[in-house]
């Protein structure tokens, strides 16, 4: 069974990706975060498996978080989400150490695989990303 903490600051998305995620058989989500210095706490505190983490949120950014959990030496895989496709954000999302990027287009299909495949160690770049 794979956790996954999904941050987002936005309570209709965090909702829809939890019943997304929680609908497959071997995901189960651990645990919410609507902030990136809540995603730091709910991290440390649930020990997940991935941080589902958006891009833009208040506080604390996706990537600030990201750089400060692999800072900290947490397991979690971090894969981003967001609707901005944009170069700059992929380029500090994985220098920051997340594992993948995702876009927030993409199927539910899509982002269970993607969970997959960041949990089992591999790298993950939406197919947007990777055309260009």
């Amino acid at each position: 069974m794979i956790s996954v903490l999904i941050v987002d600051d936005q309570d209709l998305v965090r909702e829809g990706l939890r019943m997304l995620l929680e609908a497959e058989p071997d995901l189960r989500v651990a645990g919410e975060a609507g902030t990136g210095r809540q995603a730091l706490a709910q991290a440390r505190r649930l020990d997940p498996d991935v941080v589902l983490m958006d891009v833009r949120m208040p506080e604390m950014d996706g990537i600030e978080a990201t750089a400060k959990l692999v800072a900290g030496g947490s397991r979690a895989r971090i894969l981003m989400l967001t609707t901005f496709n944009l170069d700059q954000y992929v380029y500090h999302a994985m220098k920051a150490g997340a594992s993948g990027f995702l876009l927030k287009d993409a199927s539910g299909e899509q982002l269970a695989a993607a969970v997959r495949t960041v949990s089992a160690g591999q790298a993950l770049l939406a197919p947007a990303i990777t055309r260009r």
